[in-house]
Order: C-alpha cells, then structure tokens, then sequence
C-alpha cells in the first residue's frame, strides 16, 4: 500500500516495528540474529497480552531457531488482530482506519477511493465505497534480517561442530518454520555460502502452485556486479531473489560497506537499465535448476523488485528514486528512529537523536567486525568504554559472542572487543617495543571496539522497563549521517505526510542533496585512506581508480541536472566544489 519501507535498524530499534506500524499497511523489517533480544521480547508480549509465557531455554536443543519462530508467530499474531480490528473500525475522525487511509500516497487508488467517501453526503454511497474500502486494505509485509556475517560457530558437548548450528543458519531456520506469509527474509552484509546452502533444505522458499512465494528472499547489495554473483548462485540451486535491496555504501545507518568510489545514482542507473537482462539472465539458470530436481518450471519469469535505501531525506528526492529510477520501493531508516510509533529507542537517546549535529556522527572503527560503523557519539555504550579503560579494566564482558571472529590468540574466535582479547592483545602491544606513535595507532585500535551486541540491544530493555542481560545496561546507536537534519520527535502521520510531499520535517534549508551527501562522504573516505595508507605503486594506483571513479560519478550528476532530471538550483556549484577537492587530492 505504501511506496516506502522501514530497514532494519540495530538489533532493537525496529525489533517490534510490525506491531506498531503493519496494520497500517507500513512494511519493516526485523533484526532475528539476537536472540536473547528475542526471547526479551517473547516475554514482554506474552505477559502484556496476558497470556502464558514459556520460556525458551539455551539449555534446548536449537534454542535459537525456536526462540526466533515462537516470536515471528507472535507477532504475525497480534498484527492478524489488528487488522481485523481496523477492518471493523467506524470512518470517524481519529480512529486508526481513517488513519489508515489518510497515510496513504495521494495516487493510491484506495487513497482515491477514501477521498470520494470524505466528499460524499451520500449515506448509500458511502455504505458502497465504505465496504470497498475494507475490502482493500492489507497489512505491511512483517520482514525480516540476518546480517551474513554473523554468522558464529556453535559446538556441543564433545567439542565438535553443530551441524547447521551456526547462529545465521540457525536464525534462517527459525524465520523459515514461522508461519508467516506475504514475508521476506532481507540477507545483508555480502555473501555467505554456507548460509545460502542452506537455503536449498528449505522448501518454505519455493513458489506454490499458483507461482507465488509465501516467503521471499531479499539481498542486500552495493552495486549491479554484487546482485548478478549472488543471484546466480542462488538461481543455480533453484532458489529465485524477489528483491535486490541497494544500499549507499557511505550514506547509511550501521556499518558502511564503502564501494571504491562508485556512487550512488551511477549504480542505480545500471540497475535501471539492465534490469531486464538481469532477470534473464537469472531466470534461465532459475528453469534449469527446477527442471534437474523435477520441479514445476514457470513460463515467464517471477516479479524482481530493485529498492534502494541509505540517506533519502525529501519528498523529492523518494520521487526522484521512484520516477527515475524507476524503482518498486525506497528504504527510509534513520528518520524514523523519531518516530515513537514505528520505532523503539529509549527516552534518553532519542533526546540525544534530537540533538544530534553534524559531527556527532562519525564512520567510527568500533565494531568488532572490522567494518566501519556509523556511530552516534556521547551515548552510555561510549562512556562506559571510556570508563573501563580509565579504570584499567577495559573490554566488555561479552555475553553473546556474536561478533566473536578473531583468533589470533585462541582456538575458538573471540571477540575483539570482549575484555579477554584486549587482554591479551595489549599485553602483546606493551612486549613488541614498538616505536611510540604506531604502539599508540594500536592501542587506539584495540580500545576502540565496543560491545554492539548488547548495546545495539539495551534500548528496547530500558523502554520496555526490563533487562536483557544482567548488570549491562549501556546503549549504542548507529544513525545515519542523515540525523542532522531531522532534530525533533515526530508522529507516524507526520513522517509519511514528509514522505508523501504533503508537508515538512526538516526545517534546515542548507540539507544537501542524498547525491551530494554522499559524494562528499567518499571524499572524506578518500582523503582519510590516503592519509592512513603507505605510499607504494598500488595504493597510488588504487587511490586514481577511486579518484577516476567519482569524477566519473560527477559528471553523470551534471547530466541528471542538465536534463532537469534534478532541479536543484545549488547542485552545479557543489559539484564543481566536489570536483575541485578531488582534483587536487589527485
């Protein structure tokens, strides 16, 4: 119903947007790789409905995928309810149906429809148009996410491995077994073959005999080459992706996966026009691999969507992306972590979301993953860091261990911002005799990671006014740079009014372009990797490649303006000024 969609954000902050905003017809999606956070959840539901609460043991075999399917039932539960109470709902001011239909894009022909009953005196007219109105209305699609990376081992008692045990793989499984229909299930962070194997053992991905998927999958990529690698290797084993979800590299919330200066419009330009052979060309591999296992075989090819998300701030800019570009829907995450309605961020961090200025966003080095990490500073998750290390206790306890990948001193990987790494890494560092300014970059290095997986977590336990895990109560968050142009809380009808054109949010004037935004991100990106990098032939050749590659990326941006594609009367002059720095970096 809606042309937009809410990204997963955190592992809390959307962990119960379905509730809030499905019945509306508002499609989000859901983090499923904590599963503590989940079975938090499980027991905040069941006990506000009243109902028995039984908890999930880790003490159970598979725990993690049962915790995951209880919850997703749940919720597809209560969302069900919903729906069946709006569809009853008196056409009276303030009540959630005409709620409903009042967010609605204005060319939505229900939307249409709703203003022909508002216009009508009418009382048999209105009864038609009224019982055509409830016929139509239809719930967001309740998504969900596993970052493929995290994807840890789990071992039994013996010490060996647990077959399909690891935590992506066991969370898939969950999602799979849910009763969920009408769902995706969003793979972020590149590939992972074992995960995707996996998928192969799971039927609940097949399209019906009617040709359609009750349960879809989505990627999540950075560029056209990243959606053709994965899409055929999922195609070969008979598994069809409904929807290619790109991704700013810079401009986004959480970890930022930084192309080699490849921007944004450019790659969606590719996806524009070579949209068709990409469905081609994956469906014939789809046919074949259907064919070998003896399986219904579609005449023509099933629907691929192309979405895109990361830095969208305007009304003009969403229609920009969807007349353009011509895409089938646009991810709007950071602005909607100040909407309490679809959201869940404790009091305290979303006054500091409020406030937050430009440079209070920085691509930080504190994920333990070793990827750059959007991070809002001056949060509890960085004063308590700050505070261990003062204390000369630094590290986090690490009770979840999901980012546990390094084993540079010990069998099995651990985390390296788990207080037994950085224990044993800085006893390393202060034995290596290294000269003062690199044994310093290192230190800094190692001191630099935080716990993300109970802080990313912590915000749904303090609004919910319950604990997660005992003792840890400090919060992380990873907006956007984006946030600095949104500085007050706003209501669900407030942000889709923003995103719809029918009003405002933003009151700065001097918001960039989410083209320009992002160029000049890469620019900082750039400047930064130079700086940090030794001089040698190949990194002088790679820094010309990134050079080349954004001027290339200016020069398509002045096209688009030439062409009145954007109108925007300030876009030329910044990028010439973008064009200017970048000349003079090479």
């Amino acid at each position: 119903m809606h042309t937009f969609h809410i990204p997963v954000m955190g592992l809390a902050y959307t962990i119960d947007s379905p509730i809030k905003v499905a019945r509306f017809g508002i499609s989000s999606v859901i983090s499923i790789i904590e599963d503590r956070l989940i079975e938090m959840m499980r027991s905040h539901y069941y006990r506000q409905r009243n109902e028995p609460y039984l908890p999930i043991s880790s003490k159970e075999d598979d725990y993690r995928a049962k915790r995951i399917t209880d919850y997703l039932n749940l919720v597809n539960r209560i969302v069900q309810e919903q729906m069946e109470k709006l569809r009853h709902a008196a056409f009276e001011a303030g009540s959630e149906i005409v709620k409903y239909f009042e967010m609605l894009p204005e060319d939505n022909l229900a939307k249409q429809l709703y203003l022909q009953l508002v216009g009508s005196e009418d009382n048999t007219n209105r009864a038609s148009i009224e019982k055509k109105l409830r016929e139509s209305i239809q719930a967001g699609s309740i998504d969900v996410n596993i970052m493929t990376k995290t994807d840890r081992q789990h071992y039994g008692k013996d010490g060996a491995v647990l077959e399909d045990g690891s935590d992506a793989v066991a969370a898939l499984r969950g999602y799979a077994n849910s009763d969920l229909t009408g769902s995706s299930i969003i793979f972020s962070a590149g590939m992972n073959p074992r995960l995707y194997n996996y998928l192969e053992k799971c039927r609940q991905f097949d399209a019906d005999e009617q040709g359609q998927f009750n349960k879809k999958i989505v990627i999540k990529v950075s560029d056209y080459r990243s959606a053709l690698i994965q899409g055929k290797y999922l195609a070969k084993k008979g598994i069809w992706v409904s929807e290619f979800r790109v991704e700013s590299g810079l401009n986004c919330g959480g970890h930022a996966f930084a192309t080699d200066g490849y921007l944004m419009g450019p790659i969606l330009e590719e996806f524009r026009i070579m949209k068709q052979e990409l469905i081609n060309t994956l469906f014939e591999l789809y046919s074949g691999a259907l064919a070998k296992r003896g399986a219904t075989v579609p005449a023509t090819p099933p629907p691929l969507k192309i979405s895109a998300q990361g830095g969208i701030g305007t009304a003009a800019e969403d229609r920009l992306l969807h007349t353009y570009y011509e895409l089938d829907s646009t991810g709007w995450g950071t602005p909607f972590l100040l909407v309490p309605e679809a959201t869940t961020v404790d009091a305290e961090t979303l006054q500091h979301l409020c406030a937050a200025q430009k440079d209070d966003v920085v691509l930080s080095h504190q994920s333990p993953m070793g990827v750059r990490f959007h991070y809002l500073k001056g949060l509890s998750g960085e004063a308590e860091r700050l505070q261990r290390i003062r204390s000369g206790k630094p590290g986090s306890p690490c009770t979840e261990k999901h980012l546990s990948f390094n084993t540079e001193f010990t069998a099995q990987p651990i985390c390296t911002a788990s207080i037994q790494y950085q224990r044993l890494k800085i006893a390393q560092l202060k034995s290596s005799n290294l000269p003062e300014p690199e044994y310093r970059k290192q230190m800094n290095t190692v001191l630099d990671k935080e716990c993300l997986c109970t802080g990313l977590s912590n915000s749904a336990a303090i609004a919910y006014n319950t604990t997660m895990v005992k003792n840890q109560r400090a919060v992380t968050i990873c907006p956007g740079p984006n946030i600095a142009y949104f500085n007050k809380a706003v209501s669900l009808q407030q942000m889709t009014d923003h995103i719809y054109g029918r009003a405002s949010v933003i009151t700065d004037t001097q918001r960039p372009h989410m083209f320009i935004a992002e160029l000049r991100l890469y620019i900082q990106y750039l400047n930064e990797q130079r700086q940090a990098a030794v001089p040698t032939a190949q990194t002088q050749k790679s820094h010309t490649a990134f050079c080349t590659n954004l001027l290339e990326g200016i020069s398509y941006y002045r096209g688009l303006h030439q062409e009145g594609i954007i109108p925007d009367k300030r876009f030329p002059d910044m990028l010439d000024e973008a064009e200017a720095q970048i000349r003079a970096m090479c």
